[in-house]
């Protein structure tokens, strides 16, 4: 066990020279005339001038595009600060630089399906959507969507339309009918990109029927383009109005030299959504410019990905991280794309994957190592992992018990980053850095050129103490807005409310004595026991400890003129909640947080409610226990659940 000032990693002092942090502030400190020492140096140097940080980081990442003279341009509001505000630049460009056969892309879909693209054939299959969506009308800033697996033909369709200047957006086939015209019914995509059914732990998944509701349900789409995965295309487009087969789009396509429509620099790219638990999603809409530059700031300064690197990242097609994973090939990087079960082949698949392509950065979320640490796979007794030399965590608090576990049992010597953002930035605000130590249960900085604080219920700034995450300075990944506010109220309300002109995030958060971070959860879904604010991840982080335990969700119920903990966990097959597991649940709970974490109730249920990206919906369930209603079912990957905590008889005393 390491004591909490000591690091439980940290970069040999070769490996730090190295980096790309190392070579970029020695950039700064001949540009700026200064020494930066260290990364707090150079990080408060790009919070105090973020117009020359951004403009560096332009010129250090080799932006193809004209940047202009300006780099912020700075009046009124944070939100109205815009950067680049004469730049022409078009993300696809950025990202389809190398033409070569070296590999860009490689696809396990499990280990039913196993291909391969090099940076020429990404090319080819790009420029012939390219031209086909031409052909069938498509300009700039129309929308084209993707009901898709995190396969190739996602990633080209992308690039395809964002090359144009049509903007993409996208979710994952586990969505329900009512999750996906609840999206895309608010962009009006022009055209469809769905596959003809997808694997799922071993098994196919058939998705014709919901793909004729989803039609039926978004007048806008006027061709739907169907990909071949389980191999039945034909059949699929046949028995779908307005469809046609990948190969039929294609048809009279020859791959020739792609053309770039370049845009401003806040150009829509991206509609992103928020999980819609409490009412429609928000679409949440990102620029090229602000994207692309964020991306590779983190990319190349934090994660350290260079040419050639492979970089992996367990994520769908409505996470946020696939944003940001595809955006790799920016940095020159191998796109190791999966989609799946990451539990296939009992939870080796993944490793197995690692281990092929000999994997350079592997992301997953907290809830994977959490996974593989209850049924004890340890990867690093089963496969070569030399390569390895970053594992990202987010999603959820990585706890410091599974620091210590991942530097067990992947391995000793590798950067393990908890990253911390979101999908309102499609970036981060506090991550890795692979030139600083670890320490255990910490993220390790504030991304630069992120002016992050935590501040008090007095709206005061605090180092050692719990508060709100906010942002002070504007971030070139703001959102351009909210699709459909026109006013921007709604984008005002989302991020501005808490503190005047200052982007308040909702993570309950502390700024440590290292300059890290440790996020304690949602703040909306802070328990409030007597008084006390307490996050909802320092009671997870002690029952995770529990091999019993598979899931748990925590949850404030208002009683007697107060507030109490009440704890639901979800047990493996053939466990019991027996008076002796509560008892051992809250003395762990008592010793490893404090009498005021105890639960007032812990009760046992059968399955616990998540987002289709996996993510604990605490609210939702605070609102079925108090009946009162949730908003938006179909956000969920598992809406029955939540029938699970209506009028719980042991909720009533």
């Amino acid at each position: 066990m390491h004591a909490p000032d000591t690091p439980i990693w940290q970069p040999a002092p070769g490996r730090a020279a190295a980096t790309h942090l190392a070579a970029f502030s020695k950039l700064m400190s001949t540009v700026d005339g200064q020494p930066y020492a260290d990364y707090a140096s150079l990080w408060q140097a790009s919070v105090d001038r973020p117009d020359r940080f951004w403009s560096q980081v332009w010129d250090y990442s080799g932006v193809l595009g004209d940047k202009g003279s300006i780099a912020l341009q700075q009046h009124g509001t944070m939100r109205e600060a815009r950067f680049f505000p004469e730049a022409a630049l078009n993300y696809a460009e950025n990202m389809l630089r190398r033409k070569d056969d070296a590999l860009a892309v490689t696809f396990w879909g499990e280990d039913q399906v196993k291909r391969e693209l090099s940076w020429w054939e990404l090319n080819d299959l790009v420029s012939r959507l390219q031209q086909a969506m031409k052909e069938h009308g498509v300009q700039c800033g129309d929308r084209i969507a993707g009901y898709m697996p995190n396969m190739p033909e996602t990633l080209a369709a992308m690039l395809a339309a964002t090359s144009l200047g049509a903007v993409w957006t996208s979710c994952s086939p586990d969505f329900g009918t009512d999750g996906a015209i609840d999206r895309f019914g608010q962009t009006a995509p022009r055209i469809l990109f769905c596959p003809d059914g997808y694997w799922y732990n071993g098994k196919q998944v058939q998705i014709l029927d919901k793909l004729r509701v989803i039609a039926a349900g978004l007048p806008s789409v006027e061709k739907i383009v169907v990909v071949p995965y389980l191999g039945d295309t034909d059949a699929f487009a046949a028995n779908l109005p307005q469809a046609s087969t990948l190969d039929a789009f294609l048809q009279g396509f020859v791959a020739r030299e792609l053309v770039f429509t370049r845009v401003p620099f806040n150009h829509p790219l991206f509609i992103l959504y928020s999980s819609g638990t409490t009412g429609k999603p928000k679409c949440i809409v990102h620029g090229h410019g602000g994207t692309l530059l964020q991306h590779l700031k983190e990319h190349q300064l934090h994660a350290d990905i260079h040419a050639g690197d492979r970089l992996f990242y367990f994520t769908t097609c409505g996470w946020m991280m696939w944003n940001w994973l595809v955006s790799g090939l920016g940095s020159g990087a191998t796109l190791m794309l999966y989609d799946g079960s990451p539990f296939a082949k009992g939870g080796h698949i993944l490793w197995e994957y690692a281990q092929a392509y000999r994997c350079t950065h592997f992301g997953t979320s907290a809830k994977y190592i959490d996974g593989l640490k209850k049924i004890d796979l340890q990867p690093r007794l089963h496969y070569d992992l030399s390569c390895l030399r970053a594992v990202f965590s987010t999603g959820s608090p990585l706890v410091a018990e599974s620091f210590d576990w991942a530097y067990d049992a992947i391995k000793a010597d590798m950067n393990l980053a908890s990253i911390s953002g979101g999908t309102d930035i499609v970036s981060c605000f506090a991550l890795g850095c692979a030139a600083l130590p670890v320490y255990r249960g910490e993220l390790q900085c504030r991304g630069l050129g992120m002016a992050v604080e935590i501040r008090n219920d007095h709206g005061k700034p605090v180092q050692g103490e719990k508060g709100e995450l906010v942002c002070t300075k504007p971030f070139p990944s703001m959102p351009i807005g909210f699709w459909g506010d026109d006013s921007g109220e709604k984008y005002r309300k989302a991020y501005f409310d808490r503190f005047a002109d200052v982007w308040c995030h909702g993570d309950y958060a502390e700024l440590t004595a290292h300059d890290g971070m440790v996020i304690y959860g949602r703040s909306d879904a802070v328990l409030n026991p007597g008084g006390v604010r307490i996050g909802t991840a320092e009671i997870y982080r002690q029952v995770e400890t529990f091999a019993q335990v598979m899931e748990s969700i925590v949850v404030g119920q208002r009683w007697q003129d107060d507030e109490r903990v009440v704890l639901f966990v979800k047990l493996r097959d053939g466990q019991a909640l027996d008076a002796a597991l509560v008892t051992a649940i809250k003395d762990k709970i008592k010793n490893g947080a404090s009498p005021r974490h105890v639960p007032a109730k812990i009760i046992a249920v059968a399955d616990i409610p998540k987002t289709i990206s996996g993510k604990i919906v605490e609210l939702a369930v605070k609102n079925v226990i108090h009946d009162e209603p949730v908003n938006n079912l179909s956000a969920l990957a598992n809406p029955d659940a939540l029938q699970l905590f209506a009028k719980l008889p042991e909720l009533q005393s």
